[in-house]
């Protein structure tokens, strides 16, 4: 069995408190997932947009993504903690991880049955996924670093994407897609290495699929569920319809797609780690109005974006906004379901249902948009979503 023991960066005066081997385990699985979504996350709607040969089917590919999700994850979830185990849940999502990539891999012997297969096989992903990554991170995090470690952890994701990008654009501007994919296989599938490591945190999970249904609709419960379904609305904008967007203005150059995002990537890491040591010591809410209110003028900004050099500057702007917005909002989520005490899993499952409620509130729209307008008119709408996450 991999160990991890603590480790202390309280010698590099960041952290108060040494992190906790659980944090550890989990930290350096994501590292290696992080690099893998470095080099395809940009790519992959652009893979699907050129497979499927319409930007409204990707849009409804991952709308049938987020509706399979949140129909499959108020049933399952018992299963999922109680019978097979948070540690053993992630162990077995780097299985669906990898299927879902080698679906990418085949997809041109037959576009519609991978895709299909690829939908289901995601959706496994996601349930044995993220509910336990939430509900650990909740418990294997210090309510005083919190903060700070949700920004060594995005800190970290920027610095492996920093060449990520540029490294995937230029192999598939020279090999295609399927090298890509090969390589990200052979990460992912190394992220159970360091989840062996990962102690047995021991959760129950009580509530019915009905109660789950119900908590959704709860009065104490709508600041949450309506501030992490503007989150999951704006955020499918950033993560789908934003690198489509580019690589459309970029008249399908990947190398430059992908240097552009190097760039942007390069300088926020600083000022995400700075974001992290501030968040812990001012008013989490205060800071969280400040900066969804700057992100908003971001996406607006991206409606008028004509040009590559726009890409980029406002794309930087927008990376440094959006550390302001998400490092506070990620800290106060953890916090609002760490302050659940048994109750931390059953949340955490609140949470991932509203998230992917906006998702799909956001790409039903996008469909209709993208038929009769423009993708950018959908940055309007980000903005918009991006002032309700203060409500949380």
């Amino acid at each position: 069995m991999v160990k991890f023991t603590k480790f202390s960066f309280k010698k590099l005066k960041y952290l108060n408190n040494d992190l906790t081997p659980g944090f550890v385990a989990l930290f350096s699985g994501r590292m290696i997932q992080f690099a893998a979504n470095g080099m395809l996350g940009l790519f992959l709607p652009v893979f699907l947009l050129q497979k499927t040969g319409r930007v409204d089917y990707v849009f409804l590919y991952y709308l049938i993504g987020s509706l399979f999700y949140i129909l499959a994850l108020p049933f399952l979830s018992s299963f999922i903690i109680n019978k097979i185990g948070i540690s053993r849940s992630l162990r077995i999502s780097v299985i669906f991880d990898v299927l879902f990539y080698l679906c990418m891999i085949f997809i041109d012997k037959n576009v519609w049955l991978f895709l299909g297969l690829s939908v289901f096989i995601l959706t496994l992903s996601r349930l044995t996924f993220w509910t336990p990554f939430h509900t650990d991170f909740a418990k294997f995090t210090n309510k005083i670093d919190r903060g700070k470690e949700i920004s060594l952890m995005w800190a970290t994701k920027a610095f492996l994407s920093i060449l990520m990008p540029i490294a995937a654009g230029f192999l598939i501007t020279i090999y295609g897609f399927n090298i890509v994919f090969v390589i990200v296989l052979i990460l992912l599938a190394s992220v159970v290495i360091p989840f062996l490591a990962l102690p047995n945190a021991q959760e129950t999970f009580s509530w019915t699929a009905w109660q789950t249904i119900k908590n959704l609709f709860k009065k104490d419960n709508r600041k949450l569920v309506v501030a992490n379904i503007a989150n999951g609305a704006e955020n499918v904008v950033g993560l789908i319809i934003w690198p489509i967007f580019i690589w459309q203005i970029l008249k399908g150059n990947f190398l430059e797609m992908g240097a552009i995002s190097s760039g942007i990537i390069l300088i926020t890491i600083l000022l995400q780690l700075i974001a992290g040591k501030y968040v812990d010591l001012l008013d989490k809410r205060s800071m969280l109005r400040w900066g969804t209110g700057f992100y908003a003028i971001g996406w607006l900004a991206k409606t008028f974006i004509l040009t590559a050099s726009q890409i980029f500057i406002l794309g930087a702007y927008h990376s440094i906004t959006q550390i302001f917005k998400d490092t506070p909002f990620d800290s106060l989520n953890y916090e609002i379901v760490a302050d659940k005490g048994h109750y931390v899993d059953e949340f955490t499952v609140l949470r991932e249902v509203s998230v992917h409620i906006g998702k799909i509130i956001m790409l039903a729209l996008a469909v209709y948009l993208s038929l009769n307008f423009g993708l950018n008119i959908t940055f309007i709408l980000a903005a918009l979503a991006s002032l309700f996450i203060n409500v949380l």
